[in-house]
């Protein structure tokens, strides 16, 4: 599945929940799915969280 088609039902999903949940809700939801989305990048190995903390995977 492409990142636009990920993209859309998230996005479709995130509108199903604030349009029948309430606010409170929708962040709960958006905050699991951001938490979903890092999870999925540091083990697809495209987010090096030594980038993040100041230390680098690659020595010179």
């Amino acid at each position: 599945m492409s990142t636009t088609a990920m993209g859309l039902l998230t996005g479709l999903f995130l509108g199903w929940v604030a349009a029948f949940g309430g606010f409170s809700d929708f962040l709960i939801v958006a905050v699991f799915g951001a938490l979903g989305l890092l999870t999925a990048r540091i083990i697809d190995g495209k987010l090096d969280l030594g980038a993040l903390t100041g230390r680098s995977s690659n020595r010179r």
